[in-house]
């Protein structure tokens, strides 16, 4: 008997990379990918590509959202970055996950997943966790009782995670490191001094593994 389906949110990151990894432990995954403005050409889109390549998704599908760039304060990160997270925005970030959830909800409907995986982590402090939790269970309640979709699910597996145990998780997971994009730069290859890297390398350092990325591009 074959997997139930499940639509997984995948922006090409560490975290994107887990979460589908464990997504399709359980299911067979469809992909989905927000391209945010001008996103066609970037190394966040290629890094989606080479995971779908690894994962061999039932469907995947790239999601057009040029009205979020607009909407995008300068300085700021995309949207669909869901797995980084900025001090003090909690808020705002889940705001800016609604559009994304809310276009991952549609294709379950169609293709009847049982699943939506989102790589969205918050880390362990008490009260931002419980925010997030309940934005979860907001969602999980419209989808069962007033939208009349019982078997609904969003998962969020990274939620409580610190970033060394989302790489702990991905080792245990097979998670395709190697084709993923952490740095905030575009170049042909991670700067390894922006925030984005510098977690990354931080992250990798404290769960005692070594960065595949890193490694490769060593070679």
């Amino acid at each position: 008997m074959p997997k139930d389906l499940a639509i997984i949110l995948n922006n090409g990151s560490v975290n994107s990379a887990v979460a589908t990894a464990l997504a399709a432990q359980r299911f067979r995954p469809v992909l989905l990918h927000a391209e945010i403005g001008a996103q066609a050409g970037s190394r966040s889109r290629a890094a989606y590509d080479q995971q779908v390549v690894h994962f061999k998704p039932y469907r995947e599908h790239l999601l057009p959202m040029p009205f979020l760039a607009a909407l995008q304060a300068p300085g700021r990160e995309s949207p669909a970055a869901v797995d980084r997270r900025q001090p003090g925005s909690l808020g705002a970030q889940m705001v800016e996950l609604l559009p994304l959830v809310a276009a991952a909800v549609q294709y379950a409907v169609h293709y009847q997943a049982t699943a939506v995986y989102l790589g969205f982590r918050i880390g362990p402090s008490a009260d931002e966790l419980a925010q997030a939790l309940e934005f979860v269970q907001i969602w999980n309640e419209m989808m069962n009782l007033p939208c009349a979709q019982p078997e609904f699910d969003l998962v969020t597996p990274l939620l409580e995670l610190e970033p060394w145990q989302v790489v702990d998780v991905g080792f245990q997971a097979n998670a395709p490191f190697e084709r993923t994009w952490s740095c905030l730069e575009e170049g042909s290859d991670p700067c390894w001094a922006c925030r984005g890297c510098r977690n990354r390398e931080l992250a990798f350092t404290q769960a005692g593994k070594p960065d595949p990325l890193r490694v490769i591009r060593k070679v």
